[in-house]
């Protein structure tokens, strides 16, 4: 395990030298906000680093759907029954392991590691615009159709989940990355996946953080070129 501080903001890596995932935690004023539950062993570890900062975690949101990023939620439920877990409404579906699609989507299958047995019940649906402490939320489908980032509102600083990779170099999710191809074969849509990149480059993001890669301060010039390639 790994920890890097940027501001308000501690990225929690998990194998980082062999299959880098994580997770977040967002600092308040009164506690804390867990982006994403990494991987089923994590939970103990992502408890202790909220102890060494000397914060509860009072909320858990969730980018996706994907095992990776909800490994360890329902340990952290049991541990933490009063935390308040948010996730998309689209995505709540995946979480309980639908991966049937609605109407208006795209007739792609859903890829990548569904749950099947998350006992976790969501306390709240996320929708753009929403707000949890200091972050917002956006609706940045792709990766799966729910997927969502959170802006800090603070310092302009993005968590995008897998809109992007930045293992091995910046790619939009479905954008193939050889040395780190995981997200773009468990991507649904790669044109929403575009989209929704764009979308957080008109953020102008002072740092992107990813789940799959070390975070990326002024990503700007990356982020388009990215989008450059993506689109060609």
């Amino acid at each position: 395990m790994k920890v890097t501080k940027s501001n308000f903001l501690y990225q929690i890596s998990f194998l980082p030298n062999l299959f880098p995932v994580n997770c977040f935690l967002v600092e308040e004023e009164n506690g804390l906000t867990l982006i994403d539950t990494a991987l089923s062993f994590s939970a103990d570890k992502i408890i202790s680093v909220s102890n060494e900062i000397g914060k509860k975690i009072t909320n858990i949101v969730l980018t996706h759907a994907h095992g990776d990023h909800i490994g360890s939620l329902d340990r952290l439920k049991s541990m933490m029954p009063e935390v308040v877990v948010s996730i998309s409404k689209r995505d709540a579906k995946l979480l309980k392991g639908d991966v049937t699609l609605e109407p208006n989507e795209p007739n792609l299958p859903i890829k990548g590691g569904v749950p099947k047995n998350i006992q976790t019940t969501p306390d709240r649906y996320l929708q753009e615009g929403d707000t949890i402490g200091s972050l917002l939320a956006i609706e940045t489908p792709g990766h799966t159709p729910g997927s969502m980032s959170f802006l800090d509102q603070r310092t302009n600083a993005v968590i995008a989940g897998d809109a992007f990779t930045l293992r091995g170099g910046i790619a939009i999710s479905g954008q193939l990355n050889l040395l780190f191809p995981f997200p773009a074969w468990a991507t649904w849509s790669k044109e929403e996946a575009i989209n929704s990149a764009r979308k957080i480059s008109q953020l102008k993001p002072s740092l992107l953080a990813v789940g799959h890669g070390s975070m990326l301060n002024n990503p700007q010039e990356a982020i388009e070129h990215a989008l450059n390639k993506g689109e060609s």
